[in-house]
């Protein structure tokens, strides 16, 4: 996706109240600083924060969103707004995760069946 791209899909989630205008201003700051890895640099810490909500009854992705890792917080409050189970998990314990151990891969997977939802968060 390119970051003319990114900044259309942010500026949407403003627009449709997914999101408040200052978590993406926050967002589109971040996407200014290239925030990507440089092709072919050694580092493998993880570099984005990407939240799935797929519709369990059609199969169609209802969000699909992808953040720089320095916008974690905003990224897992997102999704806990899709799925209100996440919002019992303790989101502490995940970020130190994320930020001093590295963790990688699906780190969320929640599927609501009462309104056919199926929530996917991933660190890579």
């Amino acid at each position: 996706m390119t970051a003319d791209m990114e900044r259309m899909q942010i500026l949407k989630m403003i627009e449709q109240g997914l999101i408040t205008a200052q978590e993406g201003a926050r967002l589109l700051g971040a996407l200014g600083e290239g925030a990507s890895p440089a092709e072919g640099a050694p580092d493998r810490k993880a570099r984005w924060f990407r939240v799935r909500v797929t519709d369990t009854r059609t199969g169609k992705r209802k969000v699909h969103v992808n953040l720089p890792l320095g916008l974690v917080n905003v990224g897992i409050r997102m999704g806990a707004r899709f799925a209100p189970q996440i919002e019992d998990m303790d989101l502490s314990e995940i970020l130190r995760q994320i930020e001093e151990e590295g963790m990688q891969g699906k780190i969320i997977d929640v599927e609501d069946e009462e309104d056919g939802e199926h929530v996917e968060i991933f660190v890579e």
